[in-house]
């Protein structure tokens, strides 16, 4: 089932999803766990399983995967590397994140497809739109690694380009929290809880969404973003299912 317009979710029909193809947005450090870096086997596990489940739905399923519990450039001012080297560093390491995130979902058995923005021919398949949607049409999971394949930019602008590409519904962001917050939730007690906002409240408030590049590509586009919880199981089917779960940024 399909709503007329893209950021109104209703409930599905039979169980069906309110989405037929989505890009999961997956931070590197959600992959970590407990752990104060590198990959978690029961986390990633865990994730695995919850990606299965929608790809059982029929739910199209690209993943957009970081790098930040491996490298991540900005914060290696110690190491004193230029920033385009940190961050070509940092693509690297959602490679690495990939082929891990790849290799748990087969194991859960979903065929799947690791795409790279940089090529890489012994590990991953080049980036080629065509071929990406190709992929998801025959119901694979299509994780996409190295961000665009270019410095400056961060894997949620990544996220929002490759959205844009292959026609996606909706982005959801998969976070620590249950939504968006006018502040930090594990900080502020009194943090206030957003059910709806729209990108231009984000941009303008400065919250802690997606960076403004992706915030402003997804306005310019209409492409909604859904903010969730990824750590409660089924919440990422619960999303599908069109249950209010999480936050929803749109244009309206």
């Amino acid at each position: 089932m399909m709503t007329s317009d893209p950021a109104i979710r209703t409930s599905g029909t039979n169980g069906s999803s309110v989405y037929q193809r989505i890009v999961l947005k997956l931070s590197g450090e959600s992959l970590s766990g407990p752990l104060e870096s590198g990959i978690h086997a029961e986390t990633i596990q865990g994730i695995a399983q919850e990606v299965k489940g929608v790809n059982d739905l029929g739910v199209q399923v690209a993943i957009m995967v970081g790098g930040g519990n491996i490298f991540r450039g900005t914060r290696q001012k110690q190491l004193a590397i230029d920033r385009a080297t940190g961050d070509y560093m940092g693509m690297l390491a959602t490679v690495i994140n990939g082929l891990a995130l790849q290799d748990a979902l087969e194991k859960a058995g979903c065929h799947t497809r690791l795409l790279s923005a940089i090529e890489m021919h012994q590990v991953a398949e080049p980036f080629i739109r065509r071929r990406a949607t190709r992929h998801l049409e025959k119901q694979r999971v299509v994780i996409f690694a190295a961000g665009t394949g270019n410095p400056y930019f961060s894997t949620d602008t990544a996220a929002a380009l490759r959205a844009m590409e292959i026609k996606a519904q909706v982005i959801l962001k998969a976070t620590r929290v249950d939504g968006v917050y006018d502040a930090d939730p594990e900080k502020v007690s009194s943090a206030k809880r957003f059910d709806t906002i729209t990108y231009l409240d984000v941009l303008q408030k400065g919250l802690a969404v997606m960076d403004s590049t992706a915030i402003s590509l997804c306005m310019d586009n209409k492409m909604p973003i859904i903010v969730f919880n990824m750590n409660v199981p089924g919440n990422l089917k619960r999303v599908l299912l069109g249950e209010r779960v999480g936050s929803t940024v749109s244009a309206a």
